[in-house]
């Protein structure tokens, strides 16, 4: 069969766009090639409906070794006693729970996806929003916090069946224990989608939701380090609320129902060689290296929020204490996305994105996001950060000033000479 040269040409380039440029998407990393070489692997050859143990086709022997083990690692991970490592990604991993959960109609409690909330979190646009009834909270506008009062109000108030904790912009750590409580006093169940500081949950420097929280659900790329996925957790696990019985007669367990909203529920066959590459970063996720690199997230985070703040920058809260921030431009009189699409030009990728009370459409902003999970993985340092701010500032404050922009790109494509991607891939 004859070589696709189209398509590896254009692979070439976006391997040549990632090393030459500074990464701060805040829902980006780089894999290790280990994970890239699992995902690229023979796996992808087997189709494995069901699981471990229990398929609906012949020839799984091996693919269920690569799932028991990643399911294993990750239970040793988080100290879970269940997992499902098969949805194909965050948003499919919170719909099986809500497949599993919820009635259509029910009430969901969630963050305003305005406010830094997720699509999946009752946004109108999204089927979470379009099948159960979704209510919000948010952040407080004096300090970017949320607003445990209100949630707490709402909850009391509307008595919702589930309350969605987690976020796609908020730079802060979470008050799990709170938000249990007043699920426990309106007999609701407890979500937390840690998409975002999974990574950084998984060694111990943020709030641990698991002891506070049902159901646990995470992307596997991000701050996890893997490749794109998703995966569904519970550390104790529970009876069903609604007192539903297996064949026997026995009451069935949550992490039953959850396992029958995967497959066959949501989705066909899982993808064996993204699992694959799951279970090789949660190998990776047990080594000592990531712990040392966990924390140089934190404090490379650290490091550019009081960067950002010195030069002027409006971060929403303040500060950050996970992998990323969200940053206010209408002090510095520009849009979210005049930013995002300059300083693409001068190879400094990030995203546009609302921050609370914005005054801006959704395709517009008044602020951007910015994340340093990718460029720790390339080994960056603290002082580091002073020179990637300094470089985004000197693009801002030289918008439509081309010759400026020009001149910042070839500044990071030697700033990024220093920090080498993938050498072995020549």
């Amino acid at each position: 069969m004859q070589k696709d040269t189209q398509i590896f040409d254009l692979l070439q380039s976006e391997l040549k766009r990632q090393r030459d440029g500074i990464e701060l998407i805040a829902s980006e990393n780089f894999t290790s090639l280990q994970v890239m070489q699992a995902m690229g692997s023979v796996a992808t050859n087997k189709y494995a409906e069901g699981y471990p143990g229990k398929r609906y086709y012949g020839g799984c022997e091996v693919v269920d070794e690569i799932e028991t083990l990643a399911i294993n690692r990750l239970k040793e991970i988080f100290n879970l006693s269940w997992a499902n490592v098969q949805p194909h990604s965050g948003a499919q991993a919170n719909t099986a729970v809500f497949l599993a959960c919820l009635k259509p109609g029910d009430k969901i409690l969630g963050l305003d996806l305005s406010m830094g909330g997720h699509l999946t979190h009752g946004s109108p646009a999204n089927f979470s929003g379009k099948t159960y009834q979704a209510l919000f909270y948010g952040v407080k506008k004096e300090d970017g916090l949320v607003d445990y009062d209100h949630l707490e109000a709402v909850a009391r108030a509307e008595k919702p069946a589930m309350i969605i904790c987690g976020a796609s912009a908020y730079s802060r750590d979470w008050d799990y224990a709170r938000i249990r409580k007043v699920a426990d006093e309106i007999g609701a169940l407890v979500l937390a989608d840690i998409a975002h500081p999974a990574g950084l949950i998984a060694k111990g420097l943020l709030n641990d939701p698991f002891d506070h929280c049902h159901i646990v659900t995470s992307t596997t790329h991000k701050t996890l380090r893997g490749p794109r996925g998703g995966v569904i957790m519970i550390r104790h696990d529970f009876e069903n609320p609604w007192g539903l019985k297996d064949p026997k007669g026995n009451v069935r367990m949550m992490s039953a129902l959850l396992d029958l909203a995967v497959f066959p529920g949501m989705q066909g066959g899982p993808l064996e060689h993204v699992i694959a590459a799951k279970a090789v970063a949660f190998g990776e996720i047990l080594s000592d290296e990531y712990t040392a690199y966990a924390k140089q997230v934190v404090a490379n985070a650290q490091a550019m929020a009081k960067s950002f703040v010195s030069k002027g920058y409006d971060l929403i809260s303040g500060g950050t204490d996970n992998h990323l921030m969200l940053i206010d431009l209408r002090n510095k009189n520009i849009t979210g996305k005049k930013a995002q699409e300059t300083l693409d030009k001068a190879h400094i990728t990030l995203n546009k994105n609302a921050v609370p009370f914005d005054d801006k459409s959704p395709f517009v902003t008044s602020g951007i996001r910015v994340g340093v999970a990718a460029i720790t993985s390339r080994l960056m340092k603290e002082e580091h950060m002073e020179t990637i701010v300094t470089l985004i500032d000197k693009v801002l404050m030289n918008i439509d000033d081309e010759n400026v922009i020009a001149s910042v790109k070839e500044e990071v494509k030697t700033f990024m000479k220093q920090f080498p991607l993938y050498p072995e891939l020549g």
